[in-house]
């Protein structure tokens, strides 16, 4: 068994009352240390398995510090690191991932994704992700109508968030933004 298959053994137990999953573990030599790259995720185990349309919010910053807490006292509990130094790591996957599971894309509902596929590439808001395909709202283009495109996730070759900077449905907040939108917040009276 690799070290990084036994530091994700060692380590999931530390993360399911957080409700988080081990995406993946890498360890690297670094100088005369190593580094432990985790990434973790939320778990769907807490959606109802019929539920393919609810949106899953993004991991906050907490969430990962309560989450590299638990590795670490999960990992110096363990003999797994031995005694050599290690750096350690805990990430929740970035917007640049590439979704290639159904996990990978089910945490993306609500989100703008460009998906390639056996027959090409598709960009649009996926709005569900089912058992065996996922669905997506394209929008109109000057050439094409707006369409809902359904895709068979088995012929997905691999999917990507594409960054909004201003998402459809969200208003900026009142405390981000005056009346008139400036961001730049109120003036000061002399």
């Amino acid at each position: 068994m690799s070290t990084a298959q036994q530091i994700r053994g060692a380590i999931e137990p530390a993360l399911v009352p957080l409700g988080l999953v081990v995406e993946d573990v890498s360890v690297s030599p670094a100088g005369k240390r190593r580094l432990v790259r985790v990434l973790v995720d939320s778990d769907l185990g807490v959606l109802e398995p019929s539920d393919t349309t609810s949106p899953v919010a993004p991991l906050s910053l907490d969430t990962v510090a309560d989450a590299t807490r638990a590795v670490s006292d999960a990992l110096d509990e363990s003999d797994v690191m031995g005694p050599a130094a290690y750096v350690l790591e805990v990430s929740s996957p970035g917007v640049g991932r590439a979704l290639v599971t159904r996990e990978h894309f089910r945490r993306q509902v609500g989100r703008l994704v460009e998906v390639r596929h056996a027959d090409g590439t598709e960009t649009g808001r996926l709005v569900e992700v089912g058992a065996d395909a996922l669905v997506l709202e394209v929008p109109a283009t000057k050439k094409t109508a707006a369409r809902t495109v359904s895709l068979d996730l088995s012929a997905i070759e691999r999917g990507i968030v594409q960054v909004e900077f201003t998402r459809a449905g969200v208003t900026p907040d009142s405390t981000d933004a005056e009346p008139d939108g400036d961001l730049s917040g109120p003036e000061e009276e002399d």
